[in-house]
């Protein structure tokens, strides 16, 4: 590299917007064939080829007008070891960062290895200026834009700079800065003047003979974290957490901290700050972070009350928790022995347990007296009271004697898809697959079994002449899960969420012989081994469009890899087909609710099962459980009545849209057996007609009753 010899004094390049300075000063810009450094109180440093600066005024980061040739100061850092005598600083250790640029050129050197830059060195109307993205990396920081302000951001540690196209002002952590000259944009790249970038950051900028020379200190990041969030006084053990780093990768070799405590013994705010040392002994910037210490954390108190101290049998029970808490945060609640009403006579202790945030406990304990006279039964009482979405305990044999319900139905042409067999995935391949036109309604539920996880992709394909539209309507899916029970009630009731939605249709092209992934939702998390998948789509299309549902693992592309699967075989004991008619309208004539009576659903002898077709077999098909049918019944109800389901088969969950409400049976549990009901709507003092809508929950059991139960 030529050498220059340089001892040309220069005037102010630029200054933070407010500084004071002379007229002279503020319309002079350094001269070409000079090397200057800028100092933090604005001046500019001429320099010589061996390092050796004359400093016009005082800087700040340094003592006696004297700073060092990595352009020390309040952006730079202070001196090279901070404070450190710089004649003891080892030469042959003490390493400068260097980048080298050449005006119309966007090859540039950076440590001596050449690379091509987004955009070359341009000289506009005397002004150099380079690519923010080519400086910001060959320093470590890291780019963004803010989309709000439209500024280009540039990070390193706990240093920002901001620059704006247009603007010659540039912000470094929040303070204005008057920058050489406005950036600018040139073919998508911000660029900004080259003085302002070494102003900036504190580099010394050897401008000669077209060659323009940035050289630079890279120091080490004293970065690090404080936990927990809240930190009470006398009682949190902080935890600091070490993130220092070099933009070089150097060793951290030391470290110095200021205002550090393992506990802190007062209520009011603190400034952790930390230093750390490169192996080359530079120091980095002060990493700061500050801290609220709270005042010592109090245990809560726990307290409630009952309205009464004596109750009968099956008499409600109303319950106030006064409970508090001194930063009223009370996290965790534990009842023992809460009941909503008591079913045996004598004295019952409820107990209440309350947490804080700082895991202090308190607790407090009740007795009331039950005697042996009867408000309600047990059964009585759920009737009454008992939540809608919750259940309740009944004689599971006493339903058998309710009267059913005559029905009859009318089946509406729609098409629907259920995916079901295999239900256990056991090798990738295509599940189903079936050219159709119009509305259909797919239903999805498999375990994952292959032994790694795999997502599930519907394709849609064209094989028309001409384009054609595939849209997206109701959408509702569970998992994945390990439990099957949860995975069918989550998706009927998203499902049946969206269906009340009644969203446009998401439309999507295709192209005469094009292949889409359709239905995203379906393939956004894999499915890992063991865990179930359940979902409901509806789909709709203008001409007829072949569909594959593909089981594929995840690295693989399901567009690319579908015509070499092979197709799934089936399992023996589940349903897969296309099948008809497939949304039912149960025509019920009678009022109901003056008396017990009950509609019995999924038993094939009323609520027959659908036929259809496995389309990859030619195979007929029943739907076994009707599973995937869309129920819709309209009836009229006698005031005071519950409308509660009843598991006939074994456990079932679900959901069911009444007068367009999503019930789910239950909102946090299952009914086990035929001794529970869950309440699915209760009538006040007038009669009701309620519009219910329903789909067999996939992962249960069936037949189920949905009960009419007078209020007596």
């Amino acid at each position: 590299m030529k050498l220059v010899r340089w001892m040309t004094v220069v005037t102010l390049l630029a200054a933070p917007l407010g500084a004071a300075t002379g007229a002279a000063a503020a319309n002079e810009s350094p001269a070409r064939g000079s090397a200057y450094a800028v100092q933090s109180n604005g001046s500019v440093a001429a320099q010589d080829w061996q390092g050796n600066t004359d400093t016009e005024g005082e800087n700040e980061g340094g003592s006696g007008g004297e700073t060092v040739t990595d352009g020390s100061g309040a952006d730079g850092g202070g001196s090279a070891l901070d404070g450190t005598n710089p004649d003891d600083v080892n030469p042959d250790t003490f390493t400068t960062d260097e980048l080298l640029m050449r005006t119309d050129s966007a090859e540039m050197v950076l440590n001596g290895l050449a690379f091509q830059s987004v955009q070359p060195l341009v000289d506009k109307d005397g002004v150099l200026y380079a690519p923010l993205k080519t400086l910001a990396a060959s320093y470590g920081y890291k780019i963004g834009y803010n989309k709000t302000t439209k500024e280009s951001t540039a990070v390193l540690g706990n240093k920002e700079l901001r620059f704006k196209s247009g603007s010659a002002v540039a912000v470094s952590n929040g303070e204005k800065v008057m920058g050489a000259a406005p950036a600018y944009t040139l073919k998508g790249s911000l660029m900004v003047p080259v003085a302002t970038w070494a102003m900036l950051t504190g580099s010394v900028l050897h401008d000669a003979d077209g060659e323009v020379r940035l050289q630079w200190t890279t120091r080490p990041i004293a970065a690090f974290t404080v936990s927990p969030k809240e930190i009470f006084a006398g009682q949190t053990m902080v935890d600091y957490r070490d993130r220092a780093s070099h933009p070089r990768g150097l060793p951290i070799i030391n470290e110095e901290w200021t205002g550090r405590e393992s506990i802190f013994l007062f209520p009011g705010e603190y400034t952790i700050t930390r230093r750390v040392q490169d192996v080359y002994g530079i120091w980095s910037e002060p990493y700061s972070v500050t801290i609220k210490v709270l005042q010592p954390n109090m245990p809560p108190v726990a307290d409630f009350t009952t309205d009464k101290s004596v109750y009968r049998i099956g008499e409600p029970i109303v319950y106030t928790d006064r409970s508090t808490d001194d930063g009223n945060d009370i996290r965790k609640r534990t009842w023992k022995g809460k009941e909503p009403a008591f079913f045996v006579p004598g004295e019952k202790t409820i107990t209440l347990q309350v947490e804080d945030g700082g895991g202090l406990k308190s607790e407090k304990s009740v007795t009331v007296y039950i005697t042996d006279e009867v408000m309600y039964t047990r059964e009585e009482f759920g009737l009454r009271f008992t939540p809608v979405g919750e259940k309740y305990a009944i004689s599971g044999g006493a339903v058998l004697d309710i009267p059913t319900v005559p029905y009859t139905f009318r089946s509406q042409k729609a098409q629907m898809v259920r995916s079901n067999s295999p239900e256990t995935w056991v090798e990738e391949g295509i599940a189903y697959e079936d050219r159709l036109k119009g509305e259909v309604r797919f239903l999805f539920h498999n375990l994952n079994q292959i032994g790694r996880p795999v997502k599930m992709y519907l394709i849609a394909t064209n094989p028309n002449r001409t384009s054609a539209k595939v849209g997206i309507k109701a959408f509702g899916m569970g998992g994945p899960i390990k439990y099957v029970s949860t995975s069918g009630r989550l998706s009927t009731a998203r499902y049946l969420e969206s269906l009340a939605a009644d969203a446009e249709p998401v439309w999507t092209s295709l192209k005469p012989g094009e292949s889409k992934v359709i239905m995203n939702d379906l393939n956004k998390v894999p499915i890992k081994p063991g865990q179930v998948f359940s979902a409901y789509g509806d789909v709709v299309t203008d001409k007829e469009i072949q569909f594959r549902i593909v089981v594929l693992d995840p690295s693989k592309d399901p567009l690319t890899e579908m015509d070499t699967l092979k197709i799934m075989p089936r399992d023996g004991l589940h349903v897969r087909g296309t099948f008809y008619d497939a949304d039912r309208e149960l025509v019920i004539t009678e009022p109901l609710g003056y008396e017990p009576k009950r509609i019995v659903l999924g038993d094939r002898k009323m609520d027959t099962y659908l036929y259809g077709l496995d389309s990859t077999t030619g195979r007929p098909e029943h739907n076994l459980g009707n599973f995937g049918v869309l129920y819709r019944m309209k009836v009229e109800v006698a005031p005071n009545t519950v409308v509660a389901l009843n598991a006939r088969g074994g456990h079932y969950t679900g959901a069911f849209l009444i007068n367009g409400q999503v019930v789910k049976v239950t909102n946090d549990s299952i009914l086990r057996n035929a001794n529970e009901a869950a309440v699915l709507y209760r009538t006040g003092p007038f009669a009701e007609t309620l519009d219910i809508v329903f789909t067999l929950a996939s992962g249960s059991n069936l037949p189920v009753t949905m009960m009419f139960l007078p209020i007596s």
